[in-house]
């Protein structure tokens, strides 16, 4: 019998080691990420947490290239000079992921008056993800299929003068801060279907070519549309 014990006992500590193993396992460093992209790795991760900032502009690597001091002032205001952007060409793909950090494909750096931005040349899959804190894509251009169906927005995001070749869906994706699509632009449709935003939604200037289906969206708040088209004729929501 006080063998039975033991052996049972064994059994339960090796059980519960490899539970804890497997759930550290599927905590990842935001750090390896951007390596594996920076090394030309295609990106796929399915149920696990992202730890750290990913920060798909290389923000921090870039500026060692760049000149110290680059302000804006009067002599140099507005120049193009200063918006520094990165290309991604792997496939970047998170499906029921968490970012317990920021996700930033666009960074205004105050100290140096740089702009870096990330453009996404391969897929950008971000199906049923939860972004707990900023998910900053202004300016981004997603060449290839993009995908943010079922994700969460916990913060504060913005996909403002964002581009999208093709179609994309924010179908069932929860927004709980003001959602800004300012100044973006689908060429091949975009699905809201059953999409909820807790408080304000601005699509003013955006442009839309192609499907767009907003069956089922909620907004609890104030909807600007101004200046809106859709294939070319005014939008109206009703």
């Amino acid at each position: 019998m006080k063998k039975h014990q033991i052996t049972t006992l064994s059994t339960v500590t090796i059980a519960l080691f490899l539970t804890l193993s497997i759930t550290a396992q599927k905590r990842i460093n935001a750090a390896d990420i951007m390596r594996d992209i920076k090394n030309g790795k295609d990106i796929r991760y399915k149920n696990v947490t992202i730890v750290g900032i990913l920060d798909f502009t290389f923000m921090e690597e870039q500026q060692d290239k760049l000149p110290r001091k680059k302000r804006n002032s009067w002599w140099n205001t507005g120049s193009k000079s200063n918006k520094i952007k990165k290309n991604i060409k792997n496939n970047v793909s998170f499906v029921n992921c968490v970012f317990e950090d920021s996700v930033f494909a666009y960074i205004h750096d105050e100290d140096s008056g740089y702009t870096f931005t990330a453009n996404f040349n391969g897929d950008a899959i971000f199906k049923k993800c939860v972004f707990k804190e900023m998910a900053m894509f202004k300016y981004s251009y997603f060449e290839e299929k993009a995908d943010f169906e079922g994700s969460e927005f916990n913060d504060s995001s913005t996909f403002k003068y964002a581009k999208f070749s093709n179609n994309v869906s924010f179908a069932n994706t929860l927004f709980k801060e003001s959602a800004t699509f300012k100044y973006s632009k689908f060429n091949d449709g975009v699905s809201f279907n059953n999409a909820k935003f807790e408080e304000d939604l601005n699509i003013k200037y955006t442009q839309i070519f192609g499907e767009f289906d907003i069956k089922g969206m909620f907004v609890a708040y104030d909807i600007d549309s101004k200046y809106t088209k859709i294939n070319g004729e005014k939008f109206s929501y009703h």
